[in-house]
């Protein structure tokens, strides 16, 4: 991701945006799902981007003693979001964007590490959120196949139930 035309701080400005619009969508979805093991799934990667944003406030306050946060409406870096249209669109298209947006969110971290000097205490972070970012990724890729084969399988129900 080529990050060069945005500033430091409109990077964590879109970080932070991003990592609290992440949050909101996955309690969002924790609240809509039935399936248990799945809504906690959701409550943890909500959590932990409450965490990643909480982190990423912390540090820009630091950086910018001088200088008002403000979260762009639209985040001037391309990072996909994850998209809920309505209740009718099935959860695994859902788990599909959200999967994407946690690959981007990871180049993202990766990519912003490149306007930091050597040895700068933020590389760590940088390299410690991308990873997470992936591991969200995995944890998701997990639950789409689960539930692949959970909607085959009720799909398969119902036909064994037509038999003669």
């Amino acid at each position: 991701m080529d990050l060069k035309q945005y500033t430091v701080q409109e990077m964590f400005q879109a970080a932070i945006g991003s990592e609290h619009e992440s949050n909101r969508i996955y309690a969002d979805l924790a609240h809509r799902v039935k399936n248990v093991f799945l809504k906690e799934k959701l409550r943890y990667l909500a959590g932990e981007e409450e965490k990643h944003a909480a982190h990423l406030t912390r540090e820009f306050a630091s950086r910018f003693k001088n200088k008002e946060m403000v979260i762009p409406e639209k985040s001037p870096v391309p990072l996909p979001g994850i998209l809920i249209p309505d209740e009718g669109v099935p959860l695994s298209e859902i788990i599909d964007s959200a999967m994407r947006a946690e690959k981007a969110a990871q180049d993202f971290y990766l990519s912003m590490k490149e306007h930091f000097d050597p040895g700068d205490p933020i590389l760590r972070t940088l390299d410690l959120f991308a990873a997470m970012e992936g591991s969200h990724h995995v944890l998701l890729s997990v639950e789409r196949e689960n539930l692949a084969q959970f909607e085959e399988y009720d799909t398969y129900w119902d036909m064994m139930n037509m038999g003669p």
